[in-house]
């Protein structure tokens, strides 16, 4: 029962604290986008692509979430989105989800002289169409990536990534059957100087706190 108090009263913090101030706090260099991608772009292959410009360029600090309610047609068939960077031609990140027939979830990063890395994969639930996918970015600590349940990615160091563009494909060969039949797939992307105002970020850090809390408190309670 405790451990239910301790969550209990940092949720009630989170939820009367934050509306009660967040209006007293302004920061001029926030900058929110939301993309909705329509099903159809992902029925292509990767040469085939369309990249994307954003309205603007996203530096510093930056997170993106991504959400997937399509309806694939192709078991065989995935939804796979790439963040290019704007300062260094063919530079990106990359994060595939493929069809809900075993929901693989895997990332990788293209680079200039490198080529192209995978980082990692998750084969089986990687991905659901009920949590969000979150890719968050400072100069210092580089990208970590959740996929909803847990962090898969932490601290890759991109060198000042800074996003400007998307593009998006779900098919390998282009005889393929089309992989997406309909649905929605949306990301926001929210970038800005916390230095002008880190009370803006102050819910991301919450919600870490709150996660850890729950691991420790799972943990404890596993021991005793």
């Amino acid at each position: 029962m405790k451990y239910k108090t301790y969550i209990l009263t940092l949720s009630v913090f989170v939820m009367v604290f934050l509306p009660a101030h967040a209006q007293n706090f302004s920061n001029p260099s926030l900058i929110l986008q939301t993309v909705d991608v329509s099903p159809n772009e992902f029925n292509k292959v990767s040469r085939d692509a369309t990249i994307t410009k954003l309205d603007n360029t996203h530096s510093g600090s930056w997170q993106i979430t991504i959400e997937n309610k399509l309806l694939y047609a192709n078991p065989n068939g995935s939804a796979i989105v790439r963040f290019y960077d704007a300062n260094t031609p063919n530079k990106f990140i990359e994060v595939a989800m493929d069809s809900p027939s075993d929901r693989r979830l895997w990332i990788g990063i293209q680079l200039p002289d490198e080529g192209y890395i995978p980082i990692t994969h998750v084969d089986k639930d990687g991905w659901s169409d009920d949590t969000k996918i979150i890719l968050a970015y400072n100069d210092d600590q580089g990208v970590s990536i959740s996929n909803g349940k847990r962090v898969v990615v932490t601290n890759l160091n991109l060198k000042g990534f800074s996003v400007n563009a998307y593009s998006v494909y779900g098919m390998e060969e282009s005889t393929d059957p089309p992989a997406i039949n309909s649905g929605k797939f949306t990301f926001d992307i929210l970038s800005g100087d916390v230095s002008k105002n880190p009370f803006h970020y102050f819910p991301f850090y919450v919600s870490g706190a709150a996660a850890a809390l729950v691991g420790i408190l799972l943990l404890i309670k596993k021991r005793s």
